[in-house]
C-alpha cells in the first residue's frame, strides 16, 4: 500500500473543503471496498478524508411519509430497523443478502452506493482496464466475463455494479442528498450511476469533492409488498449473477403498479422501466409477467460466456412477481 496521509474533519463542509484542495484524496467512510483496493494499488489517494463521523447515522421519518437515512448508516442498523423492514422489505433483503455480517456492521449506506466494480482485470493491476486506465483496453470482453454485464455496456466496459443495497433503492426511487464545493444537490439514484459511455472510469456523476449525506425513500405503500431475490453461485458472501428488486401493487387481479430493479446485469442498478410499462394495466399472469421480463431483456447483448443471464434474469422476474401476486391475493 502506497504512503497517504489521513485527516478527520470536524465537521461536513471541512471534510468537502480538504478533499476539494486535493486532486488526489478520497473520502473514507468504513473502508469495507477502498481499503482492499488501496492494498490491491487500484486506488492509490494521496489524503484520506474520514467522514465517518460527520455525516449522520440516524433513519428518520420525514414529514411527507418517506424516510431519510443518514450516510453513515450501517447496512446492519439498515437492514434490521423496524420501519424499514415493515415499509420497504426488498431493501431489508437485499442488505442482508450483501458481504458478510461482520461487513454489515461496519459498512455504511453511503460507501455500499459508491463501491466499485469487482470485475477481475479492474482489481488486477497487471492486466489493462479501460476503468482504471482509459484507453488500455478491456480484456473481459474476450477473458472471463461470465460475471459481466448483458445491459447497457459497450466495447469500453463490461462491468457490472456490485450492490444489491442499490438495486432495491432504485427501485424504490430513492434521492441521494450530497454536499460539494458548489454546494448542495439532490440526485435520483437512478440518475446517481453511469454507463460506461465513452468515460468508463467515471462510475458516477459526482464531482470531486461531492460527499453523499443521506438518501432519502419516498412514501411508496405498495411496497410493503415487495421482495428481493438473488441468484448468485453459493449461499452467502458471493455478487450476483442476477437480482430482482420488486414491488407490487395489485386490484382485482390486475397491476396498478409496480417497480422492478436488477442487479448484475449491468454498470449501474437498473430501473426496468420497460417491464414496469408493460405490465402496468395488466392481468396478474405468469404469460403477462414474462412478457414484460422480454421486453426488458430484448435490448440484452450477452457475450459468449454469459448468455445464460437473460434467461436467468427472465426466469427470476417472473418468479419474484408471481410470488407478490400470490402474496397479494
Amino acid at each position: 500500500m502506497k504512503a497517504f496521509r489521513y485527516e478527520r474533519p470536524a465537521d461536513v463542509p471541512s471534510a468537502v473543503a480538504l478533499l476539494a484542495q486535493e486532486p488526489e484524496a478520497a473520502f473514507l467512510g468504513a473502508g469495507t471496498n477502498l481499503v482492499d483496493l488501496m492494498k490491491l494499488e487500484v486506488a492509490t489517494p494521496a489524503l484520506l478524508v474520514d467522514v465517518r463521523r460527520v455525516t449522520s447515522t440516524r433513519i428518520e421519518e420525514l414529514a411527507g411519509g418517506g424516510v431519510r437515512i443518514g450516510a453513515g448508516v450501517t447496512n446492519s442498523d439498515l437492514a434490521a430497523d423496524r420501519g424499514i423492514r415493515r415499509r420497504y422489505p426488498m431493501l431489508s433483503e437485499a442488505v442482508l443478502s450483501g458481504a458478510s455480517g461482520q461487513l454489515r456492521n461496519l459498512a455504511t449506506v453511503g460507501g455500499n452506493l459508491l463501491q466499485r466494480t469487482r470485475c477481475n482485470y479492474f482489481q488486477n493491476v497487471t492486466t489493462p482496464c479501460n476503468k482504471r486506465r482509459p484507453g488500455s483496453g478491456c480484456p473481459a470482453r474476450d477473458g472471463h466475463h461470465r460475471d459481466m454485464a448483458i445491459l447497457g455496456a459497450n466495447a469500453e466496459c463490461v462491468a457490472t455494479h456490485p450492490s444489491d443495497m442499490a438495486v432495491a433503492m432504485v427501485a424504490l426511487d430513492a434521492l441521494v442528498h450530497t454536499h460539494g464545493p458548489r454546494g448542495e444537490r439532490t440526485i435520483p439514484l437512478t440518475e446517481l450511476h453511469r454507463l460506461p459511455g465513452d468515460e468508463p472510469d467515471r462510475d458516477t456523476v459526482l464531482e470531486h469533492g461531492d460527499l453523499i449525506i443521506a438518501v432519502d425513500l419516498p412514501p411508496l405503500p405498495f411496497a410493503a409488498t415487495s421482495r428481493y431475490r438473488k441468484v448468485r453461485d453459493r449461499a452467502s458472501y458471493a455478487f450476483a449473477l442476477v437480482s430482482v428488486a420488486a414491488a407490487l401493487d395489485v386490484v382485482d387481479g390486475s397491476v396498478r403498479d409496480v417497480r422492478i430493479g436488477l442487479g448484475g446485469v449491468a454498470h449501474q442498478p437498473w430501473r426496468a422501466q420497460r417491464a414496469e410499462q408493460a405490465l402496468r394495466g395488466a392481468a396478474t399472469t405468469e404469460a403477462t409477467f414474462r412478457a414484460a421480463a422480454e421486453a426488458e431483456l430484448a435490448g440484452a447483448q450477452p457475450l459468449r460466456h454469459n448468455a445464460f443471464k437473460v434467461p436467468l434474469a427472465r426466469n427470476t422476474i417472473v418468479r419474484v412477481l408471481s410470488e407478490l401476486a400470490e402474496e397479494a391475493r
